[in-house]
């Protein structure tokens, strides 16, 4: 429930809803700051979106293999960092999955894009970043999508927007990649990644980033059936060992990328999640539940 000075709004953005809870000294300042963290997030939005042709995602997909392209110094940041952890973790993360995702119907075929133009082979390692904001590919037919990343990016900077309007505590939720700082820690619920509505257990986190994915749960289907959105670069299909997994890092970017490196790598992530100062939760194929030392203090079972 709202307050003079605590405030929750929510928005469709980003492909899902994204609620924002903030407070303030005054009812006012505090809406001012929401509008102007969902103004970051709209900005993001349409700098990343795969699915606008204008987007800089768009026009690098469209015109990088030919020539440098300049983009936002946001977009040119995602990029720096998604480049960094596709070589931290021997190539796992990689954002030049987009056309398997596209051949599997995750994503859409945009005109150019017929069979012969798309190249599954190309990796993130054919991605230049040049001085002055400017991209280029080296390999044509390749296709970046930042949805692997560019969400948690957005929650970040949703989250600087409202402690730039001296709001004293806020969490920014965009379908379960999220935010929080203040001085009360927030108790989060997260789901099953096999019983979608149904909650796993509780975590509780102050000043921290929480992200997870999971396989997607197709209702039309008569079995119940899922599929992950999460492509192994290796196979170019999409990850089967892990059905869901969930981590908390310093910054929701790093921690939603790093929760599709655990999708493929399982445990065996457990490297990288440390080198990022991140732990996490996963839940095997076969329904085993796995937490790093440190979520063992911290999970409660949900009630």
């Amino acid at each position: 429930m709202d307050t003079p000075d605590r405030v929750c709004r929510a928005r469709p953005l980003l492909g899902t809803f994204v609620e924002i809870r903030s407070a303030g000294a005054t009812r006012a300042a505090t809406e001012r700051a929401i509008d102007a963290a969902f103004a970051v997030i709209d900005k993001i939005h349409r700098l990343m979106s795969f699915h606008d042709p204008d987007s800089d995602v768009g026009r690098l997909n469209r015109e990088a293999w030919q020539r440098s392209v300049v983009v936002d110094p946001w977009t040119y940041r995602v990029l720096e960092t998604a480049l960094v952890l596709h070589r931290r973790s021997f190539g796992v993360f990689d954002i030049a999955v987009a056309p398997a995702l596209q051949r599997l119907g995750l994503l859409p075929r945009h005109g150019a894009d017929i069979e012969g133009d798309l190249d599954e082979t190309a990796t993130s390692d054919a991605i230049a970043l040049l001085p002055r904001n400017q991209v280029r590919f080296h390999r044509r037919g390749m296709k970046i999508d930042l949805g692997g990343i560019a969400k948690g990016f957005a929650v970040d900077q949703a989250i600087d927007a409202l402690r730039e309007h001296d709001q004293s505590s806020g969490l920014v939720n965009a379908g379960g990649d999220l935010a929080t700082f203040g001085s009360s820690p927030e108790t989060i619920h997260i789901r099953d990644p096999r019983r979608p509505g149904t909650s796993l257990c509780q975590v509780a986190i102050a000043n921290a980033a929480l992200a997870s994915s999971a396989r997607l749960f197709d209702p039309m289907e008569s079995n119940g059936s899922f599929i992950s959105s999460t492509i192994d670069p290796a196979t170019q299909e999409p990850a089967a060992e892990i059905a869901g997994a969930t981590v908390c890092a310093p910054s929701c970017m790093v921690a939603d990328a790093l929760t599709k490196i655990v999708m493929i790598r399982g445990e065996r992530a457990a490297g990288i999640l440390m080198s990022c100062q991140a732990s996490a939760l996963l839940v095997s194929a076969a329904g085993d539940v796995c937490v790093t030392p440190e979520w063992q203090d911290v999970v409660r079972a949900a009630a």
